[in-house]
């Protein structure tokens, strides 16, 4: 485990040597949650207390979003694209000789670069969302662990997904039509556009039952206290469920292109 561990602090040190575009990204963030802010704010106006959510809830939602946005990789830009490189260059039979196991060594790495971008660029947006609007802060001290270990689970269920498309190269040889695919899906049913309550009838049952709603709409409603007690365990129990899942659907794939590499390696 020590491996991983330093694995994960060089992917939260790689990232953190791009202080301009870290800057760029802050600004970025900023600047579309305040353009989401006031979307909300007059969306609330006519519609109060709609999915749910009073407005400096929703609020709330707008700027967590941001924060999360870079560290759940709503819209990649992690590891998938240099793993299809390696797939398709042929490198990473390199990698699946080397005494290291390649789903956990790109885990690492990926928990890494979420810690980075949480502390980078999530925590300066907040900040100033909190200074500019009435936001909906915690009341108590213990929310901020769970929600945090919500985020946790969430990054792990987003890099399950994008670890199986990278993983889709072995046999699409180009995978950059799934990788876009998979970046469409997570900012639609992730809650990233509009909190998935607001989703009418079975679209919004099958939105909150995808894994991609642990990306945000779970951590945002632990956050926001909707997850309590049982249903806090509940929440829990989804994103682990979803996390364990689809790192076993990994897995398998890891080890059937294993062995295609071998054979055709020998």
């Amino acid at each position: 485990m020590r491996l991983y561990a330093v694995v994960a602090a060089g992917g939260f040190r790689r990232y953190a040597t791009y202080r301009t575009a870290t800057a760029a990204g802050v600004f970025t963030n900023t600047v579309f949650g305040f353009i989401m802010a006031y979307t909300y704010i007059a969306l609330w106006d006519v519609r109060p207390q709609l999915g749910g959510y009073d407005t400096s809830q929703a609020l709330t939602y707008v700027w967590l979003g941001q924060a999360l946005l870079m560290t759940s990789a709503l819209m990649g830009g992690g590891f998938e694209s240099e793993l299809v490189e390696r797939i398709r260059t042929g490198d990473i039979a390199v990698d699946l000789y080397r005494p290291a196991d390649l789903q956990l060594w790109w885990l690492a790495a990926d928990l890494g670069r979420a810690a980075f971008h949480l502390l980078g660029r999530g925590v300066a947006p907040m900040c100033l969302g909190a200074l500019v609007f009435d936001l909906a802060l915690p009341g108590s001290f213990w929310t901020w662990p769970a929600f945090l270990l919500s985020v946790f689970l969430g990054v792990v269920v987003s890099f399950a997904i994008r670890y199986l498309v990278a993983m889709s190269a072995f046999w699409l040889l180009d995978g950059a039509g799934a990788m876009q695919m998979a970046m469409l899906a997570g900012l639609f049913f992730s809650g990233m556009l509009l909190p998935l309550n607001l989703f009418p009838g079975l679209l919004g049952e099958v939105a909150r039952a995808l894994p991609w709603s642990s990306l945000l709409q779970v951590p945002v409603d632990v956050f926001l206290g909707k997850h309590t007690g049982w249903g806090l365990v509940e929440a829990y129990v989804f994103q682990a469920g979803w996390a364990l899942a689809l790192l076993g659907a990994g897995r398998l794939l890891q080890t059937v292109a294993t062995r295609r590499v071998v054979v055709q390696g020998g």
